[in-house]
């Protein structure tokens, strides 16, 4: 167990963490910019980073929304299977 120390400086170890959120938050934005060349289960992780992660809340709203719409185009993920639609037996 390590407790934190007077003494101690974790400003490199907060920097690091926050440069590779920075990235990870760029990779992110990058795949939601480009939809169509992305399968939907990277969008899902680009849009799951952007809603727990992005810096303002129109971007979080924003990658939140698009997580419905992928949702509603997958019927299995959705929990909707073939047969449960309304027309078929």
């Amino acid at each position: 167990m390590s407790l934190p120390l007077p003494f101690r400086k974790n400003r490199g170890r907060d920097q690091s963490r926050q440069d590779w959120l920075n990235e990870r938050r760029r990779e992110a934005r990058i795949a939601v910019a480009d939809v169509v060349s992305h399968s939907d289960h990277l969008l899902r992780l680009a849009c799951n980073v952007l809603v727990q992660h992005g810096e303002t809340p129109e971007e979080r709203e924003d990658a939140r929304i698009l997580l419905v719409v992928l949702d509603a185009r997958s019927p299995v993920r959705a929990g909707r299977g073939v047969h449960d639609r309304e027309g078929d037996e």
